[in-house]
This record gives C-alpha cells, sequence and structure tokens, in this order.
C-alpha cells in the first residue's frame, strides 16, 4: 500500500470517527426549544404564554414532575423566552423565541455567561449558595436578565435553603430563578411559598406514541404501532426515558428496517401478549403444569419474570374494569382479539376471583422482585394461584355447609350468656342472642359520661368504673396505667390498693388520689401493696376474648369451615345484632358475602397463608 493510500485511509477513518461522534441521540436531539414543542404539558404553556404577554413574571419559578417531563428544558424555553431579542436585536420578552439571536444561541449551547446552571446534587452546601448570592447584586453582563437554574433543588442542604430565603423573597429586578425538583415535597415550604409552582404531569400513552411515531418518521424508521404502544406504556409518562427506548429499539430493528414489536417485547423482556393470556388462562383453570410449561417458554424467551407478573396484574385489572364497565372493551387501541377475548374471561370469572387474584399477585410481585431466584418465586406465585382458583368464596362455602346433609347442631340454650358463638339456626330469641362483653366492657358503658370537666360526679362502684372515669375526663395515660399496669389488691369507695407493674409511673398512686378527690368532692386513699392482685384489666380481656375465641372455634360450622379452608384461624370475635325489619331466614350468600353474617355465626376468619 503506498503512503497516499494510507493518507486516504486514515483520512476516511477520521471522518468515519468524526461522524460517529456527531451523532446526537434522540432525546438530545428533539430537545424542545420553544413552548409549542412541550409534550403533554398545555396548562404550563397556557399560563406561561398569558405570563409573559401581560408582563406578570414572577421572580421565581418551581418545576416539579417526574423524571422526564421536560423540567430542565421548560427552565431553558424561559430563559431562551425572556432575554430573546429577535432577529433584528429590537425585540422584547416573547413566547416563540427566534433561535437565531445571539442570546437564544447562546443559551441554547449552554455557554451564556448570564444564564448560570447550577446542579444541587452535587453543590450542596451553603458555600455554593453564598457563592451564588454574591453574584445577584450586578447587573448581567449582555441579556436582559441573569437567571439561575437550579436543578434538583431538594438536594440543597437546609443551611443552604436558609441562606437563600431572603435573597429569594427580594431579588434584584434583573434576575429570576427557576428551580427544578423530582421530590416536591424535601422543598421547604418557606422556599414554596415565594416561589410560583408548575407541576408537570406524566404524559398519557396515546400522546406519547403519537409523538414517537413522529420522531420515528423524521428519521426515516419504520415502527410498528404496536411497537409504538410498547414503549409509549415502558416510558411510564417519561419523554426522555421513551425516546431513549425509541433509540434503542431502531438500533435493534429487524434485517428489513422495520422496528417490530416481537423485537421491542425482546429488547424490553416482556411476554408476549397471547401467551400472558394463555399463562393467565391455565392458572385460572387450575392446570397448574401447563402454566409452569408456558412460563419457562416465556423465561427462555428473554421474557423477565417480574414483567409476566407485572403483565398478568394489568391483565387482571383490565378484566376486573371489563366486568364492571363492558364499555370499555371498545377502546379501539385494544386488539380485536384481545377484546373478544378479554370479554369471554371476565364472563367467567367472578369479582370474587378477580379480587383475589389481584391480592395474591400483588404480594407475588414482590417477593419476585427480592427473592434469590425471580423464576422460581413467580413459578410458586403461580402455584398459589392455580390452587386458590377453584376455591369457594366464605358465603359459598358457608351456604353449601349449610344445605349439606349431616347431623344437625344442637339447639342453643335460652340464655344469652350460655348461648355459644356458633349459634345454630334462627329461632324465636334469634334477635336477642348477644355474646357476652368483654370484661370491663360494661362498667365503662354504665359509667355516665359527665357533661363538664369541673363537675363533680358519683364515687365509683368498682375498680373498672374507676378506670372508666379517668378515661371519660381525658386522663388517657392514666387510664392506660390503671388498665395494663395496675394489680387490683381491694377496692372500695374512697379506698384503691393494688400492685404496680414495672412499667408504672413512680407517682401513679399521688396523682390517681389527688385527681379522684377533685372529681368526686371526697378524700381517697391510693396505696401500693405487695401483695400479687388480680390480673390487669387487659390481661383480664385477653383472656375473655381468648376464651370466646376457644368457644367459637368448637362450634361444629366453623369447625366445618376451618376443615375446608386448610390453615385459617379463627381471627376476631364481634357481638352482632340484627335490625328488626329485616328477616334472618331470609339471608343468602350475598348478605353474607357483604359481611351481614346472622348472629352468631362467624365473624371474621384470617388466613394464615394468605390464600
Amino acid at each position: 500500500m503506498s503512503d497516499s493510500q494510507s493518507i486516504d485511509s486514515a483520512d476516511q477513518s477520521m471522518e468515519s470517527v468524526s461522524q460517529g461522534v456527531q451523532y446526537r441521540v434522540l432525546a438530545r436531539k428533539y430537545r424542545p426549544r420553544v413552548f409549542a414543542e412541550l409534550v403533554g404539558q398545555e396548562v404550563l404553556v397556557r399560563t406561561l404564554t398569558n405570563a409573559i404577554h401581560s408582563q406578570r413574571l414572577a421572580q421565581a419559578y418551581v418545576l416539579t414532575g417526574v423524571r422526564g417531563v421536560g423540567k430542565t428544558s421548560t427552565a431553558r424555553i424561559i430563559a431562551r423566552a425572556l432575554n430573546c431579542i429577535g432577529p433584528d436585536g429590537s425585540g422584547g420578552p416573547t413566547v416563540d423565541p427566534c433561535g437565531v439571536c445571539e442570546h437564544c444561541r447562546a443559551i441554547a449551547e449552554d455557554r451564556h455567561v448570564d444564564v448560570l446552571e447550577m446542579d444541587a446534587a452535587s453543590r450542596t452546601g451553603v458555600g455554593d449558595i453564598r457563592e451564588l448570592i454574591e453574584g445577584v447584586r450586578y447587573r448581567p453582563t449582555s441579556a436582559r436578565y441573569k437567571i439561575y437554574i437550579i436543578d434538583e433543588v431538594h438536594m440543597l442542604s437546609v443551611q443552604a435553603f436558609n441562606a437563600l430565603l431572603k435573597t429569594l423573597e427580594e431579588p434584584p429586578a434583573h434576575v429570576k430563578f427557576i428551580f427544578a425538583t423530582t421530590e416536591i415535597r424535601k422543598v421547604p415550604i418557606t422556599v414554596l411559598s415565594r416561589c410560583q409552582r408548575f407541576d408537570l404531569r406524566r404524559v398519557d400513552m396515546d400522546t406519547l406514541a403519537g409523538h414517537f411515531a413522529a420522531i420515528a418518521g423524521k428519521e426515516g424508521a419504520r415502527v410498528d404501532e404496536d411497537a409504538l404502544r410498547l414503549i409509549a406504556r415502558a416510558a411510564d409518562g417519561s419523554v426522555r426515558d421513551g425516546l431513549s427506548l425509541l433509540d434503542q429499539a431502531i438500533a435493534h430493528a429487524d434485517p428489513g428496517g422495520v422496528v417490530s414489536a416481537v423485537r421491542v417485547r425482546e429488547m424490553l423482556g416482556l411476554a408476549d401478549r397471547t401467551q400472558v393470556f394463555d399463562l393467565f388462562d391455565s392458572t385460572m383453570r387450575g392446570d397448574i403444569r401447563d402454566a409452569l410449561d408456558r412460563l419457562r417458554v416465556q423465561y427462555e424467551a428473554g421474557a423477565d419474570p417480574v414483567a409476566v407478573v407485572q403483565d398478568l396484574l394489568e391483565l387482571t385489572h383490565w378484566l376486573t374494569r371489563l366486568k364492571i364497565v363492558p364499555e370499555a372493551a371498545e377502546d379501539p387501541t385494544v386488539p380485536q382479539a384481545e377484546r373478544v377475548r378479554g370479554l369471554d374471561m371476565a364472563g367467567r370469572l367472578s369479582m370474587v376471583v378477580l379480587t383475589r387474584t389481584w391480592q395474591m399477585l400483588l404480594k407475588a410481585l414482590g417477593e419476585v422482585r427480592t427473592a434469590p431466584s425471580p423464576l422460581q418465586a413467580a413459578e410458586m406465585a403461580l402455584v398459589r394461584l392455580a390452587y386458590a382458583a377453584d376455591l369457594p368464596s366464605p358465603a359459598e362455602a358457608i351456604e353449601s355447609l349449610r344445605s349439606a346433609p349431616g347431623p344437625s347442631s344442637p339447639s342453643p340454650p335460652s340464655g344469652p350468656s350460655a348461648t355459644p358463638p356458633g349459634g345454630g339456626g334462627p329461632g324465636p330469641q334469634a334477635g336477642a342472642r348477644v355474646l357476652p362483653a368483654a370484661v370491663g366492657s360494661g362498667p365503662q358503658a354504665s359509667l355516665a359520661q359527665p357533661d363538664t370537666i369541673g363537675e363533680v360526679v358519683p364515687n365509683p362502684r368498682s375498680f373498672e368504673e374507676l378506670v372508666a372515669l379517668f378515661g371519660s375526663r381525658r386522663e388517657l395515660r392514666l387510664s392506660w396505667s390503671l388498665t395494663n399496669e395496675a394489680h387490683l389488691v381491694h377496692f372500695e369507695p374512697g379506698r384503691l390498693e393494688f400492685r404496680p407493674g414495672p412499667g408504672a409511673a413512680r407517682d401513679l398512686a399521688n396523682q390517681v388520689s389527688r385527681l379522684l378527690g377533685e372529681w368526686t368532692g371526697r378524700r381517697w386513699i391510693v396505696s401500693i401493696s405487695n401483695a400479687p392482685g388480680e390480673p390487669t384489666l387487659a390481661e383480664r380481656r385477653q383472656a375473655s376474648a381468648a376464651r370466646r375465641r376457644d368457644d367459637v372455634a368448637a362450634h361444629p360450622l366453623v369447625r366445618a369451615v376451618l376443615a375446608a379452608f386448610p390453615g385459617a384461624v379463627v381471627g376476631d370475635v364481634r357481638d352482632i345484632e340484627l335490625e328488626p325489619e329485616r328477616d334472618p331466614g331470609a339471608r343468602g350468600p350475598d348478605d353474607l358475602e357483604s359481611g351481614d353474617f346472622p348472629p352468631g355465626d362467624l365473624e371474621a376468619i384470617s388466613d394464615e397463608d394468605d390464600s
């Protein structure tokens, strides 16, 4: 090879390298330069346009929103709009910066001496803010306004915010502040009150898809409509994130130069939509072998287990919407095959199954994200779903148990205190069957609460009434101590003797004696004893609740329910009185499902394994 050929080859290589360096990613190439190019921020554009037209310019603005919606771009557009002088050099602030004057070009190239952009994430200290404040008093070198853009302003320290407050409230007429942040709650309210706040909203998926289609056309790239919607969904309302994904998808195009939905799914690690329907259908049918095989095939094809669970969650939500609002299937953006199949699934699945599936998938999503093996966690989630899919609802289980042939339950005793919580069918005294209240609840109800705090009340007739008196008088700390830390040794009107627990205050007896004397108008002797005393009120109530749960669990109907749902336990027992105008015998599964249980039936059963 001759020297001239070597030089030509080197020149070509340098030219190709130079061309490669000059390439700008789509997120930078199509960054908005005027208000009209901002995507999905009509409220912001309208407000700023009117403010500039009417010359009602604030001294400071704060722009907040998720990443990639245009906060920093909006700040630079404001800087150009306020400093633009027009092509002939005689213009004023305008909503349409010319882009050719020296100020517009300098701001666009990040080299204007009067537009200072500061990253608060790297310059958080009070010294940086003091340096900024020192420059505020000097007039701009060449522009109309000196503009300070502080990005991620929430990263500033407390001292830095305090140093900025006075200048921010009364800056010179030639200074404007523009703050941008993704964490508006971390910005002190004293700063926000000195700024005009603009919330940049997430861009909806349809707007993003249309925007990406226009950019793909300018770039000469052929992108399928389904691929654009996948990119818009993955962008999650962020224009910048979506453009980065579009840039990557164009480079990941098919050999023919077309960006297909299949390629985008491979790039994003998503499962094919049809496969998601198949996987969901297999799981709901209880065919766990087929469901695990389909999950394995999707995983080997590159689908992320987290994305698969998210797709199942999205499908569950969509089917629930179809069940409530069937008109949602008429959305033209949904493919015809998905609409037909979705309506069929929504018709076959009950609302109970869909809501239970949503809760189980939501819990599974956290497990898949944190598990050492996401695939194994996703498989176990499908196993739980498949085995829970054909379980009856609590109302259906109780109804089937009632209608099933078998030995009849023994008739409950007539006395309300002897009636077991599970009590049989409705009888003459069904409306009067109320379970005994927990220890200590009766006296609280019987003690009349005073209308005024200064009113003299009768002497409490029992320790329980004494504790209730402290609660009615808003002495909650002392009421809690007497309930949980006082072991009663002796009580009579005018005298109280108890053994304090380890957490009781040292002056508990003195405080109780003083307050009782003030409230009752009688001297009370409150003393401390070393005798063991009785269990505390809290311990007695817990023991009573445990006995009630045991009584409920021993009822034949409840035992049958617990046997039908392995792992279930009796969680809580509450007294329920029926409305007199309702007929208890007319209650059906719908009444049970809504929580309207007949008296004596099981009130709440909690499932330990959430299935």
